[in-house]
């Protein structure tokens, strides 16, 4: 294995990461920008209340997610299955 597999391997796994992520994440923090944004309309600053919307959100886009969430996890690891003799017998 050459320095440009390695990179490649790491790349695909940071890229994948990011985009089985990016679903809970993006979630996360519309919700928190709404409750900080009623917070600041209504002028109540009580740091705990953004936590649990947030935590319930986040779930609930879980939930909804898991099975395209658990295909991408599936492909990835496939084609990297798949890709270790090509990469072995590059040596």
């Amino acid at each position: 294995m050459n320095t440009g597999d390695a990179v490649d391997l790491v790349r695909n796994a940071v890229m994948t990461a990011t985009l089985i992520g990016s679903p809970l994440l993006i979630m996360g923090m519309l919700v928190g920008l709404v409750i900080s944004l009623l917070q600041a309309l209504t002028q109540i600053q009580d740091q705990t209340l953004n936590a649990v919307p947030k935590i319930v959100a986040m779930v609930l886009a879980l939930v909804f997610c898991l099975p395209w969430i658990a295909d991408r996890m599936i492909e990835y690891t496939r084609k990297t299955y798949q890709d270790i003799p090509e990469i072995v017998s590059r040596r």
